[in-house]
C-alpha cells in the first residue's frame, strides 16, 4: 500500500468505526455477502444500503477490495495508465474503483462518478477528496448517464445489477463509445453465476478489438480489511476479478 491509500485507510477507519463496534460491522458484512451471493434481487432494491452496518462494511471491506484491484488491474493492461481528460465512473459506488484508476496516471484525470443511491454518492465523493481528486458525483440512473466526448468509461461491479434489456442496450452504448475514441474498463466477479451474460460481452468487445482477462491478485490487504475478512468467515487469499477492456 502507498502512502495516499494508508492515509484514507485511516481516514475511512475513523468515517464509519466512529458510532459502531467492529462486531456490528461485521455482522453488516454477512449480511452484505448473504445478498451478493444469495439474495441477488436486493441488490436491484437498494437494500444493501439498508443498514448503519451494512454501509459501514461496504465502505470499509468492499470499497478497499476494489480499490486494490482495479489499481492492479490498471498498472497492468496497456493504455490504461495512459489515459488523459476524464473517467466516467458508471455506477460508482463509494468511489474507490474509480479513485484507484485516476490516481494511476502521473497526470491525473478528474473522475465523474454516476450513482444512484444518496449515500453512495455522497460517499464517492468524500473518497475523491481523499485522494486528492478532482471530482464530482451526480445521483442519478447509469442508463441516463451520457458519454461526453473524449472521456473514458468504467463499469466497474455494476453490470451485473442491471437487468437484461438495459444491460444490452449498454454494451452497444459502450462498444459505441470506443469507435469515437473513448476507452472501456468493465470490471466484474470472477463467479461465473454472478455473470451468465459474460460470454456474450467477451465476444463482443474482442471483435471490437478489445481484451478479457481474469484477474487473481495477492495483495496485503489492509489490516482492518484482513480481520473483517476472517471475522465474517470469507477467504481473500487473493482479490480476484474478470475484466474487459477496449
Amino acid at each position: 500500500m502507498d502512502r495516499v491509500f494508508a492515509e484514507w485507510m485511516r481516514a475511512l477507519e475513523s468515517r464509519h468505526l466512529a458510532d459502531l463496534t467492529f462486531s456490528e460491522v461485521t455482522r453488516g458484512l454477512r449480511a452484505l455477502s448473504s445478498t451478493y451471493v444469495e439474495r441477488r434481487g436486493g441488490l436491484a432494491r437498494g437494500s444493501v444500503f439498508s443498514g448503519a452496518g451494512k454501509r459501514a462494511a461496504f465502505a470499509l471491506f468492499y470499497g478497499p477490495l476494489h480499490a486494490l484491484l482495479v489499481r492492479h488491474v490498471v498498472c497492468s493492461l496497456p493504455g490504461a495508465v495512459q489515459v488523459r481528460g476524464t473517467i466516467l465512473d458508471l455506477g460508482c459506488g463509494t468511489g474507490t474503483a474509480g479513485a484507484a484508476w485516476a490516481t494511476s496516471p502521473a497526470e491525473r484525470p478528474t473522475v465523474f462518478g454516476i450513482e444512484r443511491h444518496p449515500w453512495t454518492a455522497e460517499e464517492a465523493r468524500w473518497t475523491y477528496r481523499q485522494f486528492g481528486l478532482e471530482g464530482r458525483v451526480r445521483t442519478s440512473d447509469l442508463r441516463r448517464a451520457p458519454f461526453p466526448a473524449g472521456s473514458h468509461v468504467l463499469a466497474a461491479f455494476v453490470v451485473n445489477e442491471l437487468d437484461d434489456a438495459s444491460r444490452e442496450t449498454l454494451m452497444h452504448r459502450l462498444l459505441a463509445h470506443r469507435a469515437r475514441g473513448g476507452r472501456v474498463l468493465v470490471v466484474e466477479p470472477l463467479a461465473g453465476f454472478v455473470v451468465p451474460w459474460w460470454s456474450a460481452w467477451q465476444q463482443a468487445f474482442e471483435d471490437a478489438g478489445g481484451r478479457a482477462d481474469e484477474w487473481r491478485v495477492r495483495a496485503e490487504l489492509p489490516p482492518l480489511v484482513g480481520k473483517l475478512d476472517r471475522a465474517a468467515g470469507l477467504d481473500h487469499e487473493a482479490i480476484t476479478g474478470r475484466t474487459l477492456w477496449l
